[in-house]
């Protein structure tokens, strides 16, 4: 298991082939990889946005991923797993989230998944403050479902 914040920009997928590179007493045990890759957008709640800043608890929010994740391996059969979270300033289409997980069938990959990201956007202590198009700055006080509307 590795969790990371991150300041700096980082390519999920080259991530993702380089962590699983480092466990290869692992080759031919899994049979199922789900990784979900969040993006930031270029609007949100009707307004254009062109920029915004991911401020973090240190020490707190690693710790609460770290229970995510556990808590997700002790319900579904989990090898590996890997959290990628970038804080500070990002723009558009700058990856936000990384989160891949490995496992022997893909009903515990797909489901696991889903439970990490979800818990991660509603439990994980995260402050978004969004620079809209016209310059204003606004605090992001809820996340979405995850569906469009």
């Amino acid at each position: 298991m590795l969790i990371e914040l991150r300041a700096e920009a980082f390519d999920p997928w080259r991530e993702v082939q380089a962590y699983q590179a480092n466990f290869q007493d692992l080759a031919g045990k899994f049979g199922a990889t789900a990784v979900f890759v969040g993006s930031m957008r270029d609007f949100n709640q009707g307004d254009g946005v062109s920029a915004m800043s991911l401020e973090y608890y240190p020490g707190m929010t690693e710790k609460q991923l770290q229970r995510i994740v556990e808590c997700a391996q002790s319900r579904w059969q989990l090898l590996n797993s890997l959290v990628l979270h970038r804080i500070g300033d990002v723009k558009p289409q700058d990856t936000l989230v990384l989160v891949a997980v490995w496992s022997a069938h893909r009903g515990d990959a797909f489901d696991a998944n889903r439970y990490i990201m979800e818990e991660l956007k509603s439990q994980a202590p995260f402050w978004k403050r969004e620079t809209l198009s016209d310059g204003r700055q606004r605090w992001v006080e809820k996340n979405s479902d995850g569906y469009a509307h």
